[in-house]
C-alpha cells in the first residue's frame, strides 16, 4: 500500500552509535564504542545538521518530485538529522529512497553553492542506507502519517 522511508543525514547516527543502531535489514545492535570509533574514522567530512531553510528546501523537493512521479506523497517531515517520507508509488523502495535522496542532494548543493559560493561543495549528506518499512493497511497507514506529522 505503502512505505515509511527514513534516513539520516551523514555522520549523525554511525555504526555503534550509543543509541544502538541498524545493521542489514533490521538486525539491531547495541552500542559499541570501538565500532563507532572506526566509523568516524572512515569519515571525509563532518556530520551534517540541517539547517531550517535546507529542512524546508528537502521537504519541497521530496513533494515536487513525488508530484512529477504521480507518487502519492502521504506525509514528509524533515528533521535536522533525518528525513521521514510515507509515499505510496509504482517502483520497489530502494528507487524510491535513491531517487529522493539524489534529488535533495542535487538541490541542497545548489543552494549552498548560491548561499556560500566560497566555500568547498559538501558531497555527503545522506547516510548510504535507510529504513523502508511497508504499510500493507489502513490502519498502519493512518498510524505511519500520524507518527510523521506529529510523532517528532
Amino acid at each position: 500500500m505503502a512505505y515509511l522511508l527514513t534516513w539520516t543525514t551523514y555522520g549523525t547516527w554511525l555504526p555503534g552509535d550509543d543509541r544502538g543502531w541498524v545493521e542489514k535489514r533490521a538486525d539491531f545492535r547495541e552500542a559499541d564504542i570501538e565500532r563507532q570509533r572506526q566509523a568516524v574514522m572512515r569519515m571525509t567530512e563532518d556530520a551534517i545538521v540541517l539547517t531550517s531553510e535546507q529542512r524546508e528546501l528537502v521537504e519541497s523537493v521530496i513533494r515536487k518530485h513525488c508530484e512529477i512521479r504521480r507518487w502519492h506523497l502521504h506525509a514528509v517531515n524533515c528533521r535536522t538529522n533525518h528525513v521521514h517520507a510515507v509515499i505510496t508509488a509504482d517502483r520497489h523502495p530502494d528507487d524510491i529512497m535513491d531517487q529522493l535522496k539524489a534529488w535533495c542532494t542535487r538541490r541542497l548543493k545548489e543552494h549552498q553553492k548560491t548561499e556560500s559560493p566560497s566555500e568547498r561543495a559538501r558531497q555527503n549528506w545522506w547516510t548510504q542506507r535507510g529504513s523502508k518499512q511497508p504499510i500493507n493497511d489502513l490502519d498502519g497507514l493512518a498510524s505511519a502519517v500520524e507518527y510523521v506529522v506529529d510523532g517528532q
